[in-house]
């Protein structure tokens, strides 16, 4: 720690030097951390963390400085810091795993499975159909655009409306169908 230099030399001889210092006061402001946030490492690094500021503070010698004080008050307010940033992050890396699983689809089985029946029911359905109905149906539901959709199959853009019309409707009844038998 660099004080400032006084012109008395005594009064730099009682001046403790900052090791001094930090010898004194590591162990009850290092125990005081490590009863606040329990975590060993957490508590050396906030004890470091104040050492550091006070070596950054730079009390004057003549100054009536209680540096024991000013220690216990720093390493307080870094303490209550982490356990509040713990408490914060805990909380949201919590919500976030709820979220995850409520939204993971490997824990819904019940879900997968109908999900997997349905397009084994679509894909037999649009086996059944007539080929170019099938085709508009995958294509539309691609996300194609009419225009697009009789490029493709070589149709007037006009006549993709009625058609599709037509296959959803063929679609749905055998969907129907085939659902009720199984």
């Amino acid at each position: 720690m660099k004080f400032r230099k006084s012109d008395n030399k005594s009064k730099e001889a009682l001046t403790p030097s900052f090791e001094s210092l930090f010898y004194e006061h590591w162990a009850p402001i290092y125990h005081l951390f490590l009863r606040m946030v329990v975590d060993p490492a957490e508590a050396e690094d906030l004890a470091l963390e104040t050492f550091f500021r006070l070596y950054q503070h730079h009390p004057a010698p003549e100054d009536e400085f209680n540096t024991r004080g000013w220690l216990q008050k720093v390493a307080t307010n870094l303490a209550l810091q982490s356990i509040r940033s713990f408490n914060r992050r805990e909380h949201y890396e919590i919500t976030a795993g709820k979220n995850a699983l409520e939204q993971a689809p490997e824990n819904q089985p019940f879900e997968i499975l109908a999900e997997k029946e349905d397009q084994r029911f679509a894909r037999l359905v649009l086996a059944q159909m007539n080929p170019r109905q099938s085709q508009l149906l995958v294509l539309r539901h691609s996300g194609m655009a009419y225009k697009d959709i009789a490029s493709a199959l070589s149709l007037s853009p006009t006549s993709i409306g009625p058609l599709l019309l037509r296959a959803e409707r063929d679609f749905e009844k055998r969907y129907r169908a085939l659902t009720e038998e199984k």
